[in-house]
């Protein structure tokens, strides 16, 4: 007990200590003075000594960042099974039984094994497969709360969830402004940020690490209790999963608990886990061939509500697409009032045959982002508008890859023009911090910019906008050094920020490499060169043509010009996919998203498109063996379906 005392004392000093530090270093203030820091540190110190345990993010340490070329796999000592699951309270009773039993959280994360020697972390390796997984050592070492140093000598092996609370998804996603660049959920940005092959970024996403079993430890007696390997764990300075001890009969009161619980968790859970407390006794039972025998995992149902539907929202966006969003009499789900859902386009507001009045059922998808599940009147009464809701100029549905859509046919309408600013500013065009899309909105409004260029002469605006609510001297002078470093970019940043429609930063960066990074050959090429371009098709090529025969973007371009220095992108590794091009669907597990993949496709001479044709060489698809129409169609064209782990081989190879 009191060890873990110490460790929370540690964890709050650390705290204290980063954040003076960063203060003074980075943000040129003072919030201690330095006899006050130098005391805190000694404290720590004292602390770190007594214990014998030293805290990844402690300031007395210093880990440094390190780029990998891959990650290599290696195999398990023991194999990590699945664990047999119920949404049925009563399943989970039976099993239970008369045995004291942990009930724990299940965190939707990415489960870690940790290796201790001589109370120093020497190895950790991702689950994988459950037999083999990849080694991520360099990562976990800069993971906010995993112990570097630890008191215990001997051999330990342990296993734990990494994970991103919500708050922290959040702030990353709110940095990115292009909306199609944000991650999906927590565990998909966790994912890809575990298995970086440069820890620098794995250190921004603030992932962190609760240990959920003890694997082995040399040589230590665990009383024969899971419970006691637990707190064990906690004594040597890990976070360690919350649990309740419950039986059968106790059950329903830490049911209720965890139920109650799960809606105001800043961390990701999708159910719970029950584990016999009794080792011997768990592990006399064996396993199947798929189970052990000792545990039990817990789903959450979806807690689906019925509601009438109220009206839908038609919202712009930068491309002109206006989205339908339902709004529905508020009704209550895991835990929050939920009112609002979006139906993503026109295609589904008419599968679902929906109508103003409709008895609709609602739901969360993994306990988060409100859909509707059907429609069980289905009216079919919806007018689908025919001018958009900003401008009040003509809107058009308009059918794509067998997809309708509505879209606002007015250029200049003042909700794209917003959108079109966000994306420009966003990470993956020119990447210009402390420009919200509410900033931005402001400034337009106020006349401060007008078009892209614009944002680079802003300085001229200073007293105007330091006199603004929320934005004083420093936040402008951050804008500028912002504003600096962004001058400095390369010719798809550039193509990729103008908005132009269906050109995504891939895309871009196909057309650039085919153009030899020559701007003026493409602002001056035809739609059939361009179409020309492997995986470019007319759509892209008519959208790319059309924006540059207009002599008024070429005017708005060349103001934006003017401030910029554009740097060639270097080609970094073997070109194995020189002439290849891929296609890609479904969720990824081993990147944070599809984006990632694109990257890495095109950083080694290949091409993504987004519809199978006879051009593409390779569809990546997790779900190899599913009847999704992207797999007909590459069945049909005789183009192989490879899964991630497949295209993971391919580049280990040559990488």
């Amino acid at each position: 007990m009191e060890t873990e005392t110490s460790i929370q004392q540690m964890k709050e000093l650390a705290q204290k200590l980063n954040e003076a530090a960063r203060a003074y270093y980075q943000e040129d203030r003072e919030i201690m003075s330095n006899l006050e820091y130098d005391a805190l540190y000694d404290r720590l110190q004292s602390l770190e000594k007594e214990t014998g345990t030293v805290l990844a993010g402690s300031p007395t340490i210093s880990v440094g960042y390190e780029a990998v070329n891959s990650l290599p796999k290696e195999n398990h000592e023991s194999p990590m099974l699945s664990l047999d699951k119920t949404k049925d309270r009563e399943v989970l009773r039976d099993f239970i039984g008369t045995h004291r039993t942990l009930l724990s959280w299940k965190l939707d994360g990415l489960t870690i094994v940790l290796t201790y020697e001589n109370g120093e972390l020497q190895k950790a390796v991702t689950r994988g497969n459950g037999t083999t997984g990849e080694v991520i050592t360099n990562n976990a070492r800069v993971f906010c709360n995993i112990p570097l140093r630890i008191p215990f000598q001997g051999r330990l092996v342990l296993r734990g969830e990494a994970i991103i609370t919500y708050s922290d998804f959040e702030k990353i996603n709110e940095s990115i402004g292009d909306a199609d660049a944000q991650y999906k959920n927590p565990r998909n940005l966790c994912s890809g940020s575990v298995r970086q092959l440069n820890n620098e970024i794995t250190a921004k996403r603030n992932v962190r690490f609760y240990a959920f079993s003890l694997v082995s430890a040399e040589n230590a007696d665990m009383h024969n209790s899971r419970e006691y390997q637990l707190q064990w764990l906690a004594s040597q300075g890990f976070d360690i999963v919350e649990y309740r001890i419950v039986t059968g009969e106790t059950l329903d009161e830490a049911m209720d608990y965890f139920a109650e619980a799960v809606s105001r968790n800043d961390f990701p859970s999708d159910g719970l886990v029950a584990l016999y407390d009794d080792i011997a006794f768990g592990d006399s039972l064996g396993r199947t061939a798929k189970f052990p025998r000792n545990a039990f995992a817990f789903k959450w149902a979806d807690e689906i509500r019925e509601t009438h539907l109220l009206e839908i929202e038609w919202s712009p966006s930068r491309t002109g697409l206006i989205n339908p969003v339902a709004v529905f009499e508020p009704v209550e789900l895991e835990g929050t009032t939920v009112s609002r859902a979006s139906v993503h386009n026109v295609s589904i507001v008419k599968e679902l045959e929906l109508g103003i009045g409709d008895v609709i059922q609602v739901y969360k998808a993994n306990m988060i982002i409100p859909q509707i599940a059907d429609n069980l009147t289905r009216s079919s009464n919806l007018i689908i508008p025919d001018r958009c809701p900003a401008c009040s100029h003509e809107a058009k549905v308009i059918k794509e890859n067998d997809v309708e859509a509505l879209y606002c046919m007015n250029p200049d309408c003042a909700a794209k023009k917003i959108k079109a600013f966000t994306l420009f500013v966003s990470r993956d065009a020119m990447n210009i911090d402390g420009l919200s899309e509410a900033t931005l909105e402001k400034f337009i409004a106020r006349g401060y910019i007008h078009n892209f260029g614009d944002i680079f002469e802003i300085e001229k605006c200073r007293d105007e906008i330091t006199s603004m609510e929320g934005f004083g001297e420093k936040s402008f002078d951050n804008l500028l050094t912002s504003l600096e470093k962004a001058r400095e970019t390369t010719l798809p940043r550039i193509i990729y920020s103008l908005g132009i429609s269906n050109i995504g930063l891939a895309n871009a960066k196909v057309i650039c490499r085919y153009f030899d990074n020559d701007l003026n050959k493409i602002r001056h090429a035809s739609m059939e060169e361009i179409s020309a371009i492997d995986g470019i098709g007319p759509v892209i090529a008519r959208n790319m043509a059309d924006y540059f025969a207009k002599e008024d973007n070429n005017r708005k371009l060349d103001h934006l010009l003017s401030h910029l220095i554009i740097q060639k992108e270097e080609q970094t590794g073997e070109q194995i996919f020189a002439g290849l091009n891929f296609v890609i669907t479904g969720s990824v597990e081993h990147f944070s998203n599809r984006s990632e993949v694109k990257t890495l496709i095109e950083s080694l001479g290949g091409k993504v498109t987004g519809s199978v044709t006879g051009k593409t060489n390779y569809l990546i698809n997790n779900d190899t063996t599913s009847g999704s129409s992207k797999n007909k169609k590459a069945k049909e064209l005789g183009i192989p379906i490879i899964s991630e782990e497949d295209f993971l081989k391919m580049v280990s190879k040559h990488v």
